[in-house]
């Protein structure tokens, strides 16, 4: 009689597309994606805050929309996309988002910056302009102890006209 299988601490291979670069690695079944993105993809945009999906700020783009990468395990993810903050920039040019976040102030700490980044950017690319109405819902799943919001919503706003413009 075979011994049962113990999901959360077997390793397994798990292959992913971390920034348009494919990776294979080995994780136990209990490694959540956000701790393999930070520690084995070296992604440290990834922000771990909540650890319970409430804050926000592990949100990555999984298959182009935006997840909670500390409520997903790593083994969930073999075989998806996922893009993090560090697939924004080109080099030493920022996106346009990142740029419109520093013009109009969108970020203090830091902490959130990131997973709001990409919510944004995902909402900018179904809805080019987007109503305030529309920003503040995506912006309703993220936590921000520092800004009161107000600069972040001008950023999105400046970023939607920035790539319009383009």
């Amino acid at each position: 009689m075979n011994a049962p299988i113990d999901l959360l601490s077997d390793t397994r291979q798990v292959t992913v597309t971390v920034n348009g670069k494919q990776q294979s690695l080995e994780v136990e079944g209990r490694t959540t994606l956000a701790d393999m993105l930070r520690q084995e993809c070296r992604t440290p945009g990834v922000r771990v805050g909540c650890e319970h999906g409430v804050c926000g700020s592990c949100t990555i783009l999984f298959d182009g929309e935006p997840m909670r990468a500390c409520l997903m395990l790593a083994v969930q993810a073999d075989g998806h996309e996922i893009k993090t903050i560090e697939s924004m920039a080109d080099g030493d040019k920022l996106h346009a988002i990142q740029e419109a976040f520093s013009e109009e102030h969108g970020l203090q700490c830091g902490f959130c910056t990131a997973g709001i980044i990409l919510s944004v950017s995902e909402l900018l690319e179904r809805c080019p302009q987007p109503s305030d109405e529309q920003i503040y819902e995506v912006l309703g799943g993220h936590l921000c102890r520092c800004t009161g919001y107000q600069q972040i919503l001008q950023s999105v706003r400046l970023a939607a006209d920035m790539l319009v413009d383009k």
